[in-house]
């Protein structure tokens, strides 16, 4: 039986040359069992010894049957969003620290890739968020934050859900996650983690001053407005996605919606969420 993957793109980390050897490995292998290798051209610029046939993001989601990331999770935030709307599937190596998202070590990255393109796999899919801010927009995969930028003082936000007001506040920003975001700077904010699946929306105030104000949870299909109080001015307030792309405020009003496309991820058969929280948040070791 055909491997379901047989052109494959190759993204590292960008500015960073930490991938070489773990890329030059990862293509050897792939080319010597008669998959095409694609090396995204800015990762090529970074390494020009590897020597493979090179495509930009927009040829490797036209073109790839999967993407395979070689960096942390940062590096496959960065290529979720680039490569959403082209549904080709990304298996993510872990070269970071957490690696919440690409979670195959480079010692298990070979025995693993034989078995995914042999077609035992685990695949799930996971929504994006996308805000636009006047007429402008970004997509995230683990947040849509609204900041204060600039200053030391509290900025004032107005939610809305469903057209429907929800509160005010003053804090110093909110945080708009989604399930996948719910191990990241939501959690730091003190929300609380959300089965990757589960269609919802996660709002987490950072630092309010109203300390009865807490985060919620709403459901994935609610469109959410986040109004900048007049009493705030604009040039101090920030709307970044995914800690990436960061938009100015030009207008008092941010929408916040499902992405109408999904992030594909694949797994070797086996893949635990639960047991990457244990693994990584420390919940396997035993109290003092």
């Amino acid at each position: 039986m055909p491997s379901p993957f047989q052109t494959i793109g190759l993204i590292g980390k960008h500015e960073d040359s930490g991938p070489e050897e773990t890329l030059r490995r990862l293509g050897k292998f792939l080319a010597g069992r008669g998959q095409e290798v694609l090396l995204e051209s800015t990762t090529a610029g970074q390494m020009p010894g590897l020597g493979f046939a090179t495509a930009d993001l927009e040829r490797i989601g036209r073109d790839c049957d999967l993407a395979i990331v070689v960096g942390g999770d940062g590096t496959l935030l960065h290529t979720a969003r680039s490569l959403a709307d082209f549904d080709v599937p990304l298996l993510g190596v872990n070269l970071g620290r957490l690696g919440f998202l690409a979670d195959i070590s480079p010692d298990e990255m070979l025995t693993a890739l034989e078995q995914i393109l042999a077609g035992h796999y685990q695949e799930e899919q996971r929504f994006l968020l996308r805000a636009e801010v006047d007429g402008r927009s970004c997509v995230a995969l683990n947040d849509v934050v609204i900041h204060k930028w600039n200053i030391a003082r509290m900025i004032e936000l107005e939610t809305f859900i469903d057209d429907r007001f929800v509160d005010a506040q003053r804090s110093d920003g909110l945080i708009v996650s989604t399930p996948t975001g719910s191990t990241a700077y939501a959690l730091s904010g003190g929300g609380p983690l959300l089965q990757p699946d589960l269609n919802a929306i996660l709002l987490v105030p950072i630092c309010p001053h109203t300390l009865s104000n807490r985060p919620i949870v709403v459901g994935g299909n609610s469109p959410i407005e986040i109004a900048v109080s007049p009493r705030t001015e604009l040039e101090h307030v920030r709307v970044t996605c995914d800690g990436q792309t960061c938009l100015p405020m030009n207008g008092r009003s941010i929408h916040i919606r499902k992405h109408d496309h999904r992030v594909r991820l694949i797994h070797p058969l086996g893949h635990d969420h639960f047991q990457i929280l244990r693994a990584k948040l420390g919940w396997s070791e035993h109290p003092v």
